[in-house]
């Protein structure tokens, strides 16, 4: 365990942060997990609503550092191809 002061205060932070950044990695695999279920479906309309708001939850997830920026750029890249070609 920690012998110094500083040390435990780090603990405490990293635990903070730890329980934070897990909401929000929760919440965005949520919403991210809704858009790809509505691209599968039939209703264009839908999955673009769906896929706007994972757009939203994944820029906002890597504006804060929680994933990185690539990925998130990765992952909007892939659902709007999807979402064009189903709306084609």
């Amino acid at each position: 365990m920690a012998n110094h002061k500083s040390a435990e205060k780090r603990i405490r932070q990293s635990e903070k942060r730890r329980i934070h950044n897990k909401r929000i990695r929760t919440a965005m695999r949520t919403v991210v997990k809704a858009g790809r279920v509505a691209l599968e479906g039939d209703d264009a309309e839908a999955a673009r609503e769906k896929v706007r708001a994972a757009e939203s939850s994944l820029r906002r997830a890597a504006s804060k550092g929680i994933i990185p920026k690539r990925r998130a750029d990765r992952a909007v890249s892939r659902m709007n191809k999807r979402l064009n070609a189903l709306g084609s």
